[in-house]
């Protein structure tokens, strides 16, 4: 269930990432536009990835591989916002969303584990 709702998230948060990079792009911004893009549409595809995993240990390392991608799209946010690109409340929306996420995925990489360790 929680995986559903962390699948659901990351898909509502990279349709807004697509859409920040269309916006970046049409201001000309191209190097931070394509590194946000790809972490920031990582995170889901990695998760959604893990819900098909080949055993426990793939399902911990694509979310943890999300988890990775989710703190890189983190510090991109932080740096268009200093720079002026995005507006003080679309950062605090698309930080707040992506910590949000990251949360997520540190729980469930634990529980993960720790059913791991169970067996």
């Amino acid at each position: 269930m929680k995986e559903n709702k962390l699948a659901d998230l990351s898909m509502d948060f990279s349709v807004q990432i697509i859409n920040l990079v269309k916006d970046l792009k049409s201001k000309h911004e191209s190097v931070i536009s394509n590194q946000i893009g790809r972490s920031g549409t990582s995170i889901g595809a990695n998760i959604y990835e893990a819900n098909y995993a080949q055993g426990k240990k793939d399902f911990v390392s694509k979310l943890e591989i999300a988890l990775k991608e989710a703190s890189e799209t983190g510090y991109w946010l932080e740096l268009l916002h200093r720079t002026g690109y995005i507006e003080d409340s679309e950062y605090k929306s698309l930080s707040d969303q992506c910590t949000t996420i990251r949360v997520m995925l540190v729980s469930s990489c634990r529980t993960a584990k720790q059913n791991m360790e169970s067996i």
